[in-house]
């Protein structure tokens, strides 16, 4: 094994990060088979290396580089175990890589394992890379920087085609074996674990006009004077309030389920922050990126929070924390087509809100003439252990007044 080969890559929900050797060696042992759960502060595997560990080594082992946030390092301390390196002089030599180029490229291509991991994901050569850090080292911004340069200065890369099978030459079936993606990997996981829950669906029909006509009017004013990163509203910066609000009034649907590890009794877990998700169709596959304490923002706060985490999200740059600790889930399938959907349970949640597509339809006003309405239809599902459909219908009628008339918000925002 060579100095930053692949050792393994860690899941953390649907976030991944590999990690990499610091040390040319030859593994004698491994303490996990693939695809088990590993413990964090174990040793991963064990690494004969031939000589002494030098001090740049170890101090690149066990200091952070320059520029990384710390809330950055928290991350990587937590998700990547230590690999233990067995320092044995007498074991068999190993052939030593003799390019001066690399050799010469010591310090320049040391770097932690989530500047290693982001160097593949931008398709980066790190040794092309003038490294900002101390003795030369790389850092993110560095990456970020290389590939924003080299992505303006040539055409983007084409995709790579969708294999086919050729024309089949007879009538039989064919079939091909394709290896689930990390992503749908942790997904198949997850799905697996949430449909063990009984569900049940709520559907209802909500009037979205008067929500058109305040959005138009906001992003009039908007696109004069900005807020922020904020120059338009979309609808789901409202509809998340409003979840949030109807939280605040039945908190069961912000709660999870729990063992009471005491007497091995099934308990509700009650949480004060209404932490919600948001499902994003991403090249990378499904992702549930989590806007945090919705309860003390208001709509241009959410707005540019959901901005950020969309624009993380089509990049393929959201953290762990951008997509850990949600309480509730809400799934806009609407804008890419479909009226109605079942919703499955994100695991440790009760109640998921799925979204359908906005439509025009003929209606009737009070004065029984004909006129235009636009419509969604909201389909709930809920942890049917623990949440009851009276009290999910009830918490669907909360929502559903703050979409029709959302200028009553006014009154409840803090």
């Amino acid at each position: 094994m060579e100095e930053w080969d692949k050792l393994c890559e860690v899941q953390s929900d649907k976030a991944s990060v590999e990690i990499t050797s610091r040390f040319a060696g030859v593994i004698k042992k491994l303490h996990y088979d693939a695809g088990e759960m590993a413990q964090v502060g174990k040793p991963l595997l064990d690494i004969d290396i031939q000589g002494e560990i030098k001090p740049e080594d170890l101090e690149a082992l066990t200091e952070p580089d320059i520029g990384e946030s710390s809330k950055a390092q928290t991350l990587e301390s937590s998700t990547s175990p230590p690999v233990a390196v067995v320092n044995t002089p007498n074991s068999p030599p190993l052939v030593p890589k003799t390019e001066p180029s690399t050799l010469s490229r010591k310090h320049s291509t040391l770097a932690t394992p989530a500047v290693r991991h982001l160097t593949k994901e931008l398709d980066v050569n790190i040794a092309d890379v003038k490294g900002t850090g101390r003795d030369g080292r790389v850092l993110k911004e560095d990456i970020y920087q290389f590939a924003k340069s080299r992505d303006t200065e040539s055409s983007p890369a084409a995709p790579k085609p969708t294999p086919i099978f050729p024309p089949p030459e007879s009538g039989f079936q064919q079939e091909a074996i394709i290896h689930l993606s990390n992503t749908q990997h942790q997904m198949f996981k997850t799905m697996t674990k949430s449909l063990k829950i009984p569900h049940f669906l709520y559907a209802d029909e909500v009037n979205f006009s008067g929500l058109s006509q305040l959005r138009h009017r906001l992003n009039k004013g908007l696109a004069k004077s900005p807020a922020g990163d904020v120059s338009k509203l979309s609808y789901l910066p409202f509809i998340i309030k409003a979840v949030s609000m109807a939280v605040h009034k039945y908190p069961i649907l912000n709660a999870r389920v729990d063992v009471d590890p005491s007497s091995s009794k099934p308990v509700l877990v009650m949480r004060s922050q209404h932490n919600i998700g948001v499902a994003m169709d991403t090249p990378s596959g499904l992702l549930v990126p989590v806007i945090k304490n919705v309860s003390s923002l208001n709509i241009l706060s959410i707005a540019a929070e959901l901005n950020r985490l969309q624009s993380l999200a089509t990049s393929g740059k959201l953290s762990s924390s951008d997509l850990t600790g949600g309480t509730i889930t809400i799934s806009n399938i609407g804008n890419i087509g479909g009226t109605y959907v079942s919703p499955v349970i994100v695991e440790k949640e009760v109640a998921i809100l799925g979204i359908g597509k906005i439509r025009t339809i003929p209606a009737f006003n009070e004065a029984k003439q004909i006129v235009e309405k636009q419509v969604a239809n909201f389909s709930w599902s809920a942890d049917h252990r623990v949440v009851d459909g009276a009290t999910m219908a009830r918490a669907a009628e909360v929502i559903r007044g703050f979409v029709e008339d959302p200028e009553s918000m006014v009154v409840y925002l803090r």
